[in-house]
């Protein structure tokens, strides 16, 4: 849940753009960014 409150921060995306995408990542932060950035 961290992870994605980190992420929210750093992209500005919602809630579960953040989730899905960090699940895509496999918890990754950097990598679950660059797939919101997409």
């Amino acid at each position: 849940m961290e992870l994605v409150k980190k992420l929210r921060e750093m992209s500005g995306a919602g809630m579960m753009d953040c989730k899905n995408a960090l699940e895509e990542a496999e918890g990754d932060l950097e990598k679950a960014y660059t797939i919101l950035r997409e």
